[in-house]
């Protein structure tokens, strides 16, 4: 077995184009370090809808530019097979360590493979390359990015040529043709024949921006932003300076990209302690709003003053905001969200007379719903402008919810007020999670099967009316790896996560409310029934 392990490494080792990890691995081999070893050769990154996400380092179950080569080789035989040959794959990537590099070895291999390659000219968010993939007319498009996952990892994110992610069967079938990439040596790489492009798509994404606004609405909200160290910050600049909003206030510490991420544990506004810089900033200027990204900027987090502080609303508060939002400047089309978010957006939609739709988890399912006006995501990614971007985007999401604080504003009103409206006129939807990051991958597949063979009857007191194995698929949605509990008044979803160690639980309680006077009561009723399903459902799931 040991003979074996070190056979594999030297063999990859062999066909190893990068100088960094060529001298890890041999390092690895030198010293004979099984465990780390055997860690690396264990199998490979698996490729699936959400592309390739790991860490960085040598062999095959790491983010390397060999597996990046494979993953491309295999993307460009699969377009190659759909009748694509020829087509234009667009590239764009973050400014994680060796994001550019990878981009560079994926233009490389689809100049070889006979397809034609366009690099976007500098590390920019996720949204324009979704964008740039329809405006140009490319058949696929290649996002190098680990979004807000931890410094030392990377990703590989895939779009086909409608501009929204990859979904099977797909990425069973590009799979395929990596697994068939017998050896670098097979793999024509070229020094050159790709474009870099230049910033006319990066200018035609900022012209599209202006138009998710309404022609002549109040822009007067005063925000601080965070790039959260990522890429978002000279764009979302540009989109706000040409719409005409005060000139946001930048969390300083966190403005440039920095693949170190220094000032944060996790990159991403959802974790505990993310956002403190910001509300530091928040209390020394005391904007309207604080308005974060991610560091590829496809998703938007927002806060607001509250109580004499500053509280970061949930993405399910700022999709019912923006809902509704759009729902008064009189949209149409149909209104979607996923399964795991708040039923809320459904109850706005079914007022308006406007088609909705629940979809899987993912915005790779919300893109593709027919006649989408707007999709949105309980983490914190939302699409308000469908027919540029078939995907979450952090930057237009920041302009309509600072288009929707300056109406507000204008009224002596508050975004906290609106969602009193909401709460008093479709009862107070309150949702909350329940993840648990494993280090045995084992203790999620434990918990799910200990809930398949005895579903809860009932969980803080209400009785469970229905519990569906989302495995089997129902009428409206393909199979998933999940269980969806009905209560008497709460939701309750659980589902390993698609990128991370984490089994996620989410939960929603949906509490009648009579008047605005009512409200202090109903939130405590809320929180209470969501406290208590928490602790049942820990204990039914034995974890």
């Amino acid at each position: 077995m040991h003979d074996d392990l070190i056979a594999r490494a030297e063999a990859w080792l062999a066909e190893d184009p990068d100088p960094e990890t060529r001298t890890e691995l041999a390092g690895l081999i030198e010293t004979g370090d099984v465990t780390e070893l055997t860690a690396r050769f264990a199998g490979t990154l698996q490729f699936g809808t959400a592309g390739l996400r790991g860490e960085l380092g040598a062999g095959p179950m790491r983010m390397n530019r060999t597996v990046v080569i494979r993953a491309a080789a295999g993307l460009a035989a699969y377009l190659k097979a759909e009748g694509s040959s020829g087509g234009l794959v667009v590239i764009g990537y973050d400014a994680r360590h060796k994001s550019e590099e990878f981009a560079r070895d994926t233009a490389a291999v689809m100049t070889g493979a006979g397809l034609r390659a366009a690099v976007l000219p500098r590390p920019l968010p996720t949204p324009v390359l979704a964008f740039a993939i329809r405006h140009l007319g490319a058949v696929a498009g290649v996002e190098v990015t680990a979004s807000h996952n931890p410094p030392r990892d990377n990703g590989y994110k895939v779009y086909l040529g409608d501009g929204s992610q990859i979904v099977p069967p797909a990425d069973a079938k590009i799979a395929a043709e990596i697994d068939a990439v017998a050896s670098l040596a097979d793999v024509p790489r070229p020094s050159d024949g790709w474009e870099t492009l230049d910033d006319s798509v990066l200018d035609a994404y900022l012209a599209r921006t202006d138009a998710v606004l309404a022609a002549d609405s109040p822009r007067t909200a005063r925000t601080v932003y965070t790039a959260m160290h990522g890429v978002g910050k000279d764009v979302l600049l540009a989109a706000f300076a040409r719409a005409g909003f005060p000139a946001p206030e930048l969390v300083a510490e966190q403005a440039e990209p920095d693949p170190e991420f220094p000032t944060v544990a996790f990159p991403n506004p959802e974790e505990p302690g993310a956002m403190d810089l910001s509300f530091a900033k928040a209390r020394e200027t005391a904007p309207d709003l604080v308005i974060a990204n991610d560091p590829d900027a496809d998703r938007c987090a927002v806060a607001v003053p509250d109580g004499g502080d500053w509280r970061m609303l949930r993405g399910d508060e700022v999709g019912a905001l923006l809902a509704a939002h759009l729902v008064r400047r009189g949209a149409r089309g149909t209104f979607a969200e996923s399964i795991v978010s708040s039923s809320l957006l459904g109850r706005i939609a079914g007022k308006a007379g406007l088609p909705y739709e629940e979809t899987l988890t993912g915005f790779k399912w919300i893109a593709r719903v027919e006649g989408l006006r707007y999709g949105y995501e309980e983490a914190l990614g939302y699409c308000v402008d469908p027919d540029g971007v078939r995907d979450k985007d952090g930057i237009t999401a920041a302009l309509l919810v600072a288009e929707l604080a300056s109406e507000l504003k204008e009224r002596g009103r508050t975004l906290l007020d609106l969602l009193d409206d909401l709460a008093v006129e479709h009862g107070l939807h309150a949702t909350d999670q329940l993840s648990v990051r494993v280090e045995d991958l084992s203790v999620i597949a434990d918990a799910m099967s200990r809930l398949r063979e005895r579903p809860p009857a009932e969980l803080a007191g209400l009785a469970v009316t229905r519990a569906e194995d989302l495995t089997r698929g129902t009428d409206r949605l393909p199979p998933t790896d999940g269980l969806r509990y009905t209560l008497d008044g709460a939701r309750v979803i659980v589902r390993p996560s698609g990128t991370e160690p984490k089994l996620k639980c989410y939960l929603e309680v949906v509490v009648p409310v009579t008047d605005h006077s009512a409200l202090p009561a109903a939130r405590k009723r809320a929180s209470e029934l969501l406290t208590a399903i928490k602790q049942d459902l820990s204990t039914a799931a034995g974890i």
